[in-house]
């Protein structure tokens, strides 16, 4: 059976996330993780959209947070304070799922500007990532896999992470910080002592060389190489009948 990279991300963003946990999760492949988890081992999983959605059941396949379809059967329906306010500001969420434009050695994130062949280009910006970054107890990014998107220093500092490689208490920050970074070839944690990127599984048929060519800071080669988990049949099963079965995110070109 053919296994798509996203589904291997989703699978594996999925595993990162534990019973009775309350989870600020996005749209896309965070949303897929977050619902798999939600129907193998995690039942008691609470999701909450930062517009004010929690605990819901999306019926079909929603294209946006303002796409009703994802509203279907939740159990409370506020507003962005109450989630940000109540929730994050509180600090009760247990993980944050987000996504990047670009993400550096240190975790800090970049959703506000891209520069490419002398081009500035702006995007939407924090809206909630930076509230998820510093106040949830971890943050999981799922991202595409290239230097440009994983460089020393992001060009733009929008979330942090450990900002000059520093310890969070240092920053005031009281979330936990960045936990995960999960690509199309691999899922990267971080040291506890020196908190840069480094290397956790590589996703299966995916070499070292391939990762550290595709990364634009130093990776360390551990003395054992561990593989990413392939989603169980089960798992495949769900994501492709269940939660997307459209494709809308598991079919989309990384």
């Amino acid at each position: 059976m053919e296994i798509r990279a996203t589904e291997i991300m989703a699978a594996a963003g999925a595993r990162e996330l534990k019973n009775g946990e309350t989870v600020v999760v996005g749209i896309g492949l965070p949303q897929v993780a977050c619902f798999l988890a939600k129907a193998t081992h995690a039942p008691e999983l609470t999701p909450l959209l930062e517009i004010g959605v929690a605990n819901m059941h999306p019926k079909d396949t929603p294209v946006g947070l303002a796409d009703s379809r994802i509203f279907y059967r939740a159990t409370c329906w506020s507003g962005f304070l109450d989630v940000m306010g109540m929730n994050l500001h509180r600090g009760i969420v247990d993980t944050g799922f987000l996504g990047a434009l670009e993400v550096d050695r240190f975790g800090n994130i970049n959703t506000t500007l891209s520069k490419q062949g002398g081009k500035v280009r702006y995007f939407n910006g924090s809206a909630g990532g930076n509230d998820v970054a510093s106040l949830a107890k971890r943050v999981i990014v799922i991202m595409r896999h290239e230097a440009r998107k994983l460089p020393i220093a992001v060009s733009h500092l929008t979330s942090p992470g450990f900002p000059g490689g520093k310890a969070r208490s240092d920053l005031n920050l009281r979330g936990g910080g960045p936990h995960r970074i999960i690509t199309d070839k691999a899922v990267l944690g971080f040291d506890a002592d020196t908190h840069m990127a480094k290397l956790i599984s590589l996703h299966p048929g995916i070499s070292f060389d391939e990762v550290a060519a595709n990364t634009g800071f130093p990776l360390h080669l551990p003395d054992a190489i561990a593989v990413t988990p392939l989603p169980t049949t089960e798992e495949l099963r769900i994501l492709r009948e269940e939660i997307d079965p459209k494709s809308v995110y598991l079919g989309q070109a990384l």
